[in-house]
């Protein structure tokens, strides 16, 4: 019987895809698997993943140590957190604004550090220096996108909206863990930040 091997090559070759597409998906199916297994993780695994065959990884992928670039660059990459800001309704309340915001900086945030985590403490070889945008590049665009939902409020902040995003990812960036208390919820987050540390009833 012929047809589930026509069926495996039809989808092995993905056909309709263009390379940047390919790239992506690889790419997508990939950094989950290098958040559990580290560079240790083989192309092999990932083609199984992604269910295509192996070479087709290096059609795309010069060696397994520009796939883990590629990686890299997208889990560091602002694009879909600023996405994510872009999309939240600025006709809300400010509060509400700003826990979507921080639930979604909270996610890019984790996922950076699951994936530079599982390269730098797990085997295999680290791949080096990111390629693409730096860090300071990426730092500045999110701040601007939380500086576009703090706009409409202006006139009732203490400073401009452009140092109280800074401040506020910031916070998101050092927020402490402990081990005996919970972490604190983007709304709980939120109400310290525009409130501060002391209670409403508190003299």
């Amino acid at each position: 019987m012929t047809a589930p091997k026509e069926n495996q090559t039809t989808r092995r070759r993905a056909p309709g895809m263009s390379p940047e597409q390919r790239r992506k998906m690889i790419i997508q199916t990939a950094i989950p698997l290098i958040t559990e297994y580290g560079a240790a993780v083989t192309t092999a695994k990932i083609a199984r993943a992604a269910g295509i065959g192996e070479g087709t990884i290096f059609r795309v992928f010069a060696d397994k140590d520009e796939l883990l670039q590629a990686c890299i660059a997208e889990a560091l990459s602002p694009e879909h957190a600023v996405r994510e800001l872009d999309a939240i309704d600025v006709s809300q309340p400010l509060p509400d604004r700003l826990a979507e915001a921080a639930e979604a900086l909270q996610a890019h945030i984790s996922r950076m550090g699951a994936i530079m985590g599982s390269l730098g403490h797990r085997g295999g070889k680290h791949p080096g220096t990111v390629r693409g945008a730096g860090r300071n590049e990426s730092t500045t665009r999110i701040r601007a996108a939380l500086a576009e939902l703090l706009e409409p409020d202006k006139a009732t902040l203490r400073r401009p909206p452009e140092q109280i995003a800074a401040l506020f990812f910031g916070l998101l960036f050092t927020q402490p863990h402990t081990e005996d208390q919970p972490d604190l919820t983007p709304q709980e987050l939120v109400e310290v930040f525009l409130h501060g540390a002391v209670s409403g009833s508190a003299e």
